[in-house]
């Protein structure tokens, strides 16, 4: 926490607000996240304009130009962040480490946990955003045209024929789907009835393609009630997601299958755990 959708619904509250305003000054409060801020964070965003605001896999990509500068802050939640549109003059809480100034109000970073992330890609380095080491390895985008319709599951069913680990945990690896993580996998794999526990490679191109679309409509339909709300996430105006009161096996373990009665089960991969149907999910 948070996955893909609760940076997805991030990333759609601050756009609306920050796209199109200049940055007026930037305060860092405590470098020491996952990776250390730059040191140099507000020489490069004082006077910038935010052109675009996106996403790729968990990084939230702030896109900021100006006339001697031109470059991407990259942002990462990690496991307790959020960044929080408020007025400037909101309280300081605890953790609250990097605000990004906007004049009335401030984008605020605040994350307990601290593996989160702030980073800047400098286009003028000449290396394309794409290749940047944090996002060079990541798979596929599973709501994108690319990973639609059929060209999902053909990407899957390709992109495994070699894979001894469970399908979970490649789900979980990122390299050839990004974004999936441990809520929102059990939960797809459920809708496609599909046993996290069975080799990558042993899956048919029809079930992966029922696989596709059941990551895409499971992610779709998180994002849809502002994502899962676990413990403490909140979005960029403080709102809690209630996808959580949906989950069909996440964090049901003993709990009735909602489609067939049978316990839900959890077991242990890779050190996480995997809810899923032993009944629904038998193959």
């Amino acid at each position: 926490m948070p996955e893909l959708p609760e940076v997805e619904v991030t990333r759609m509250g601050i756009s609306a607000r920050i796209t199109g305003r200049s940055i007026e000054d930037v305060t860092v409060r405590n470098a020491n996240l996952r990776w250390p801020v730059p040191c140099d964070l507000s020489a490069k965003l004082c006077g910038t304009s935010i052109k675009t605001v996106a996403r790729r896999g968990k990084f939230i990509l702030i896109h900021c130009q100006a006339d001697e500068t031109d470059g991407t802050l990259l942002v990462h939640l990690g496991m307790s962040g959020t960044l929080r549109v408020m007025p400037a003059a909101t309280p300081l809480r605890t953790h609250d480490h990097v605000d990004i100034g906007f004049g009335e109000f401030v984008l605020r970073f605040n994350d307990p946990r601290r593996f989160g992330a702030i980073l800047w890609h400098d286009a003028r380095d000449g290396i394309p955003l794409e290749q940047n080491p944090h996002l060079a390895e990541l798979g596929v985008e599973p709501l994108s045209p690319a990973f639609a319709g059929a060209q999902g599951g053909l990407l899957l069913f390709a992109k495994t024929r070699t894979r001894s680990q469970a399908v979970k945990q490649m789900l979980l690896a990122g390299h050839v789907v990004v974004g999936v993580g441990n809520i929102y996998a059990s939960e797809a794999l459920f809708r496609a009835r599909i046993n996290p526990k069975i080799a990558a490679a042993r899956i048919s191109l029809a079930r992966y393609q029922t696989l596709a679309e059941a990551i895409r409509t499971t992610l779709f339909a998180a994002i849809e009630k502002g994502g899962s709300t676990l413990r403490d996430f909140v979005d960029s105006h403080g709102a809690r997601g209630y996808f959580q009161q949906q989950y069909f096996v996440y964090d049901r373990a003993g709990l009735p299958c909602r489609e067939c009665g049978v316990s839900i089960r959890v077991v242990r991969q890779g050190q996480r755990s995997t809810f899923y149907c032993p009944h629904c999910q038998a193959r």
